[in-house]
């Protein structure tokens, strides 16, 4: 990966961890926001980021993330990652817009958790360079990426996805295009019929997640990670494989109220758990 360029559209949570990682690995990375106030916020957290990763031990001295407005700073970039919100809308215009500004030969990928791989190259011009790599948060912590491949993908650069994801220390799987992919759709229905487990009286939030995690070795209860995740993108998430997949994925009640209330999990402080700043 050294001397890689590599691109991250979007600097949010998810953005800034994929910038991170890659920074790490080597690559020169470029993160591209909106405006002038995200785009300082997104190297803010790069920055917090590897500052931990140096009090951890780790070889992150020196290391700069770059930061733009402009899709053209890609222009460079071997592989960009588009980082933003799950809105089939957003990242099909903001893919064919980064499109726009890279090399023929530039892989694009999207790190969207449930959209399809094929919906989105629809919007693009060289579908056969593009394909889905599907970061976990926290991006730091999980070892997991999923390499999400369309109709269009060329074969080859499923082999160099998995080598780029290796280099940055994670361990790729390989799925085809579906609905939820694989990690989405199992962590999903595990969430939600937890969050009907609680909404119905079964047990707390915290016997339920203790549950799996002790009785199943689950590092973390479904509804923790639902805090962790934020339950706005599970919603969003549910919604459209029971668009794609029925009934069985409807969201509870619940999960919309709680949505509606602003308790989005640890982002907010408040889900199915307290959550401290920094926690």
């Amino acid at each position: 990966m050294r001397d890689t360029a590599v691109g991250v559209l979007g600097g949010g949570r998810m953005g800034a961890g994929i910038a991170h990682a890659f920074l790490l690995a080597g690559a020169q990375v470029t993160v591209v926001e909106r405006d002038d106030e995200a785009a300082a916020a997104a190297k803010a957290r790069v920055d917090q980021a590897l500052a931990k990763s140096i009090e951890r031990g780790m070889q992150a001295e020196g290391l700069e993330v770059h930061v733009s407005t402009d899709a053209q700073s890609f222009s460079e970039c071997a592989l960009v990652i588009e980082a933003v919100p799950e809105d089939l809308e957003l990242k099909a215009s903001s893919l064919a817009r980064v499109e726009e500004a890279i090399a023929p030969d530039a892989t694009l990928a999207s790190n969207t958790s449930s959209i399809s791989i094929d919906k989105l190259a629809a919007a693009l011009q060289r579908p056969d360079r593009f394909l889905g790599l599907h970061f976990f948060n926290p991006v730091p912590a999980s070892k997991l990426v999923e390499i999400v491949i369309g109709t269009a993908t060329a074969p080859e650069l499923c082999e160099t996805a998995q080598a780029w994801v290796e280099q940055i220390g994670k361990t790729p799987v390989t799925v085809t295009d579906s609905p939820g992919f694989a990690s989405s759709r199992l962590g999903v229905a595990l969430g939600l019929e937890a969050i009907r487990m609680l909404e119905a009286g079964v047990a707390s939030a915290a016997d339920i997640d203790a549950a799996m995690e002790l009785g199943y070795r689950h590092p973390a209860g479904p509804l923790k990670t639902t805090d962790i995740v934020g339950l706005d993108v599970r919603l969003g998430i549910a919604e459209e494989l029971a668009r794609e997949l029925g009934p069985r994925f409807e969201p509870p009640q619940l999960l919309r109220d709680m949505v509606a209330r602003g308790e989005l999990g640890r982002k907010s402080g408040k889900g199915f758990y307290e959550w401290s700043e920094g926690s």
